[in-house]
């Protein structure tokens, strides 16, 4: 499986949909690891990631797969995850 990054920010909302669809998606992808980045605690790892805005962003081998929007759903969310889940597969 190929490495997943996730950089979230605390108390951040669709970050808490992003875990929840990882929760439910590991079922499924028990072999996913995820390495999580607080932008705010360790802004030094995520400065090689120029490419985003918004969070939560998830990276496979540090190209961009998902990165959320305001307004999104979790039915987004949970689809964005999955994506990033399969590409990692891959």
């Amino acid at each position: 499986m190929k490495k997943i990054t996730m950089i979230k920010i605390q108390g951040c909302p669709y970050c808490a949909a992003a875990f929840r669809a990882i929760d439910e998606l590991k079922k499924n992808f028990p072999a996913a690891t995820i390495d999580v980045v607080d932008e705010n605690l360790e802004p030094a790892r995520v400065e090689k990631f120029t490419d985003y805005y918004y969070v939560p962003t998830m990276y496979v081998d540090d190209k961009k797969i998902y990165e959320a929007h305001p307004g999104e759903t979790f039915d987004e969310c949970f689809a964005n995850v999955k994506k990033v889940f399969e590409v990692a597969t891959k």
